[in-house]
């Protein structure tokens, strides 16, 4: 990538300006892509909470799809595929969990969650012969358990949050409120700052009491635990892709450091990642289920039409998460990009710099509303 692509969007994220280019195409294919977004999330967030809480130190959660209503219908859905794939909320999940950056994760290696989760799994083992076993047999399975279900239930509180925030943005495009693309951005921002000092808690209950895993006093956030950790997660680093690198570590094309990773959604090829058993495919399935019809539309008309639908969608949702990065990042600068001061504009920057140098590498060829790639 050259020097020049660097410098433009250095020069845009200093300005305010958004990464993606004005267009009418644009402003529609990411509001109408957050909007069914945000109804697969809100499915995701309901999902990843009951796990949490009724599926804890289950080892073996094989209804947990269900969100507790295990009926015939739903039942027969879930067998012939009729359902979303909350497969990928899992993935998400598990994400956050291994790369392990951000406040959540330090609370999570912390002495105190440890004690905490000592007394859950004392109480929790106690008549049950099987968790007795495997905490006698495997003393870390349960406590990683704990950290998974902390995981799960703080990525469902994110998503919550986010999938109003998505359907809140529609309703003002739709109301003329948001008109271009650089008023996303700032309505992203907007609701980003307003919930980042949002608690991030989970508790579980018991035999009638009420244990805290993630309590009051570890002072999660919203923004800085939870929002900026998934973005490094799921939008950079990622996993790679069964079937798309070799594994075998004498091929060396899987990263030995983990930050280093770029397999996130910024980072996906649109092509490959519709193939089988790769991750992204499986969310791309389920906003083609919500798509607004405004949208389905403008697809029908272009390309191949509807014959490459998963691929379009995931086109146009990587055309959203770089404004919701680019929302984030703009929420996160240490200063005002307006302040005078010369020490303030330097460490604003920096800021800047450390996410131009991570996001060269993505897919910036989609961020021009016309012309030519950008090189």
């Amino acid at each position: 990538m050259s020097p020049a692509t660097t410098e433009l969007l250095l020069s845009r994220l200093l300005a305010g300006q958004p990464l993606l280019e004005e267009s009418a195409d644009h402003l529609l294919e990411v509001v109408a892509v957050l909007e069914s977004y945000g109804e697969v999330l809100d499915a995701y967030s309901i999902n990843l909470i009951h796990q949490a809480q009724r599926e804890f130190l289950n080892p073996l959660p094989i209804w947990r799809f269900f969100d507790g209503e295990l009926t015939a219908g739903r039942l027969w859905r879930h067998l012939i595929h009729d359902r979303l794939n909350y497969e990928y909320a899992e993935y998400c999940q598990r994400m956050m969990l291994w790369h392990g950056t951000g406040g959540l994760d330090t609370y999570l290696d912390s002495d105190c969650f440890k004690a905490h989760g000592q007394k859950v799994i004392a109480r929790r083992r106690r008549g049950d012969p099987l968790l007795e076993l495997l905490d006698r047999c495997f003393p870390e399975f349960l406590p990683e358990q704990i950290r998974s279900a902390a995981t799960a239930s703080a990525l469902g509180q994110f998503w919550r949050v986010m999938s109003d925030l998505f359907r809140q943005l529609a309703e003002a495009r739709r109301a003329g409120t948001v008109d271009s693309i650089a008023a996303v951005v700032a309505f992203l921002r907007d609701g980003l700052v307003a919930a980042a000092g949002l608690p991030i808690r989970y508790s579980v209950e018991i035999g009638g009491d009420a244990f805290d895993i993630l309590p009051a006093e570890a002072g999660l956030t919203f923004l800085a635990d939870v929002a900026v950790p998934y973005v490094e997660a799921v939008f950079l680093r990622g996993t790679p892709f069964l079937g798309t690198v070799s594994f075998n570590a004498q091929a060396q094309q899987i990263p030995i450091d983990q930050s280093r990773f770029q397999y996130g959604a910024l980072f996906a090829d649109p092509l490959p990642t519709m193939g089988a058993g790769i991750p992204p495919s499986l969310l791309m399935q389920d906003m083609s289920r919500h798509l607004p019809g405004e949208l389905k539309r403008f697809y029908a008309s272009r390309g191949r039409g509807l014959g490459d639908l998963r691929v379009k969608i995931c086109t146009s949702f990587q055309k959203a998460m770089f404004c919701v990065t680019n929302a984030a990042i703009a929420g996160t600068f240490p200063h005002g990009l307006t302040c005078g001061g010369a020490a303030e504009q330097l460490l604003n920057r920096g800021h800047a710099e450390a996410w131009v140098k991570r996001l060269i590498e993505a897919q910036v060829g989609c961020l021009p509303a016309v012309g030519p790639v950008l090189v």
